[in-house]
């Protein structure tokens, strides 16, 4: 009888959970806001010199040596993020944040400024949109996922097929399809992320809550990413 009211006594009350709970998303919003301006930085500056810009995209095996480093970071911290402390978890982000900006600096060399800015407008506008659904809706999203993932592989194999075909109305096709895909997958992503995070606090596991920051940080950012670069491919505005 007394060990359950001591449980009683330690156990927070509701306002006190929805507190921690929103200190806890917005942490998730505050990284993944980090690591996409770590991005810009390391975008901008490779795409201001010529020297950093040539070592990247004149040859094959720099920027290949980029793309699978990413990879691994991403399958590495998604794969042993429950064994990592959220402090060495949160730096992997970061440090693939900027390996992401190397490569991602091809869009300040591809495309003019007004329509970077115009496509990033475009994805921040609708980004936030979909994350404010995600909080407040009360629908069961758990089954989109396995029909989002099919959709995700579909995309990825249309897309390296289209890069043999080279078909515009193609392109534009898997451009639109994209973007149709991204939105649900932050959409999805952001429930997902409410609800883990949620169930963590009612269970008092502080490190969950952090680890679980950290991996929908990276979601969510993927998300935007990919959401910009199809979206910016449908404005247009090729250099």
């Amino acid at each position: 009888m007394s060990s359950q009211f001591a449980q009683l006594q330690v156990a927070p009350s509701e306002s006190e959970l929805v507190n921690t709970f929103i200190d806890a998303m917005s942490r998730v919003y505050i990284w993944m806001t980090g690591g996409l301006l770590i991005t810009a930085v390391v975008a901008a500056f490779v795409a201001s010199s010529d020297e950093l810009a040539a070592l990247l995209f004149g040859g094959s095996f720099v920027f290949w040596a980029i793309i699978i480093a990413q990879f691994g970071l991403v399958i590495a911290l998604s794969a042993a993020i429950h064994k990592m402390s959220p402090t060495m978890a949160l730096g992997l982000f970061f440090v693939y944040s900027g390996l992401m900006g190397l490569t991602m600096s091809i869009v300040f060399l591809a495309y003019d400024l007004g329509t970077v800015a115009i496509a990033f407008g475009v994805t921040t506008g609708t980004f936030a949109a979909l994350s404010i659904v995600g909080l407040t809706t009360k629908k069961d999203l758990t089954k989109w996922g396995p029909l989002l993932m099919v959709s995700l592989f579909g995309l990825i194999i249309a897309s390296i097929a289209n890069m043999f075909l080279q078909s515009p109305m193609f392109d534009y096709l898997i451009s639109y399809l994209g973007v149709f895909l991204f939105m649900g997958l932050t959409l999805y992503s952001t429930k997902s992320i409410k609800t883990m995070t949620f169930e963590a606090l009612s269970n008092g596991d502080a490190q969950a809550v952090s680890r679980i920051g950290v991996i929908g940080a990276l979601q969510l950012y993927l998300s935007f990413i990919n959401l910009f670069l199809f979206i910016l491919r449908i404005v247009g505005g090729r250099r």
